[in-house]
């Protein structure tokens, strides 16, 4: 059952170590489609229009007590989850610095070229969509093993430490960031709570779907 999985899958195409310059074809094309699908879902929830993801939640809910943009916060919440990678034994790569150039590509791409849903079901709809490709593609990029993103980062590490399942790392990391965004102001919409509670299971999802059909 996927939703009990606790190692990244290894293939024939995933790295021997995250720290890898010399990487093959196949792992770099992998990798770059996993974070192609990845941003993808993050565009579609933001053209959903039913809410950001948590981790937003939380940026909006830091900007109303202190004098910084958004983009600023999201900035330094990225650089403290990456201070926090020292403990527990997490490594960057290639695909970290991927991670944060393609998803934001991706993003731009999306809210460009995608029309938002008129209807409030088309855009549930959506933001469902949008979960599970955020997960499907989180799995392949991770699967590859070229570096992780800075949350992506964090779930690894605390799964391994704590040896529980990755999707309910995941679900318990959504559900803090997002609980503590909404007490300090941050807007919580129903596609928020959908990324919340289902980016867990989508990502242990996307990793048993990888590990199974793309090896």
């Amino acid at each position: 059952m996927f939703l009990t999985i606790k190692k990244i899958p290894k293939t024939s195409w995933s790295s021997s170590k995250p720290f890898n310059i010399k990487p093959k074809f196949s792992t770099l094309l992998y990798l770059c489609f996993g974070l192609i699908l990845f941003g993808l879902g993050e565009g579609l929830l933001l053209v959903s229009l039913t809410g950001a993801s948590p981790w937003s939640v939380l940026a909006m809910g830091i900007s109303l007590h202190v004098d910084l943009s958004i983009g600023t916060i999201t900035f330094f919440i990225s650089l403290g989850v990456l201070l926090l990678w020292i403990p527990l034994n997490q490594k960057p790569g290639i695909g970290t610095i991927l991670n944060a150039l393609i998803i934001a590509i991706m993003i731009d791409l999306c809210i460009k070229f995608v029309p938002s849903p008129e209807s409030y079901i088309s855009q549930l709809i959506l933001a469902i969509i949008a979960v599970l490709t955020v997960g499907f593609g989180g799995g392949i990029y991770l699967v590859a093993n070229l570096g992780p993103g800075p949350r992506d980062g964090l779930m690894v590490g605390l799964q391994i430490k704590s040896n529980m399942p990755i999707a309910a790392v995941r679900a318990f990391l959504e559900i803090s960031v997002v609980t503590i965004g909404w007490y300090l102001g941050g807007t919580v919409g129903i596609g928020t709570l959908l990324f919340a509670f289902g980016i867990g299971p989508a990502v242990a999802l996307g990793l048993f779907l990888t590990g199974k059909f793309f090896n």
